[in-house]
């Protein structure tokens, strides 16, 4: 019996996910791709790995049984790569990091190129996703690494199987209509009675600002709901409303915006998250390095370099 490492990735993500479909868009497949790979892992055991049941998907006992295993071969898979890359005299590795618009357009350029001079055997593709999906894809796989973010009002929960490197501690200010405040600062509360823009409550940053401004006594009044800061701060250009807006999403200030200093600062934490497996891969830690280079260089560095507990 031969067991192919990508079908068993697949059973795996199925176990997670109780769906196909959902297994797929995890992987980055279509959904005909997975269900044929499955189908020809049963033929490579010879016995039924899974049932359907409605619109989900229930493993049998053997698929658990295999899915068990998958999860242990896939961390020894990690560990091989660690143990192979620490014998290698020239560091050389292709890496997939999870990022978001405004580390994408800030702290990945400055590091890859800090990189890319010293180590120029290391590639570091970059796959866009939400902030609230970076680390799940680090989790099931798909990823190498991801940046993931915890604001002050709204730490992020945390899979206990994935280590997170502190790389910089942003402030979020407040974004206005030219010409709204004449102040160097102003308080959050301040902004009650100013149409908002702001992402959906269900992403981690709409729900940051939410509690932030339901502890400073309201409930912002949201004109304008939108998912992309570059379209939320173009909109506070044109005099739609306000918004808030960190340290790494200045790179997307339009012209025309104003900026202004909250007088009791709200911050978010920007981390590295990679599987606890691949905690001693040379190259990993050498894309670590050169981000949190990058942040110190734009004045982000966090105050310990130490790992989450």
């Amino acid at each position: 019996m031969e067991l192919s490492l990508r079908r068993l990735r697949m059973l795996r993500e199925l176990h997670r996910r109780g769906t196909v479909t959902a297994a797929a868009l995890a992987l980055h497949y279509t959904t005909s791709a997975v269900s044929q790979q499955l189908t020809q892992l049963e033929r490579d055991v010879g016995a039924k790995l899974f049932e359907r049941r409605g619109r989900r998907v229930q493993l049998t006992e053997i698929g658990l049984l295999l899915a068990e295993h998958a999860e242990e071969i896939m961390r020894s898979v990690d560990r091989a790569t660690t143990a192979l890359e620490q014998t290698q005299e020239g560091v050389t590795a292709r890496l997939t990091v999870g990022v978001w618009a405004s580390v994408a357009s800030s702290l990945v350029p400055s590091a890859l190129t800090l990189l890319a001079a010293e180590h120029p055997g290391i590639e570091v593709r970059t796959r866009e996703l939400a902030p609230e999906d970076t680390a799940v894809a680090v989790q099931d796989g798909s990823l190498d690494f991801s940046f993931v973010i915890d604001y002050s009002d709204y730490p992020m929960q945390w899979d206990p199987e994935l280590t997170r490197v502190v790389i910089a501690v942003e402030r979020l200010h407040a974004a206005l209509p030219p010409g709204t405040v004449s102040a160097r600062t102003i308080a959050l509360a301040d902004l009650a009675e100013h149409p908002w823009i702001l992402a959906g409550p269900r992403s981690h940053f709409g729900r940051a600002v939410r509690l932030a401004c339901q502890r400073c006594g309201f409930e912002p009044r949201i004109n304008h709901e939108v998912g992309e800061q570059a379209t939320a701060l173009a909109m506070v250009a044109a005099g739609l409303g306000v918004t808030l807006v960190s340290d790494l999403g200045l790179t997307l200030r339009p012209p025309g915006m104003d900026v202004v200093a909250l007088t009791e600062p709200l911050t978010r934490t920007i981390s590295i998250a990679h599987r606890g497996t691949a905690a001693h891969r040379p190259p990993l830690q050498l894309v670590i390095d050169a981000v949190r280079a990058a942040a110190a260089a734009q004045g982000l560095a966090a105050r310990s370099p130490y790992p989450y507990p």
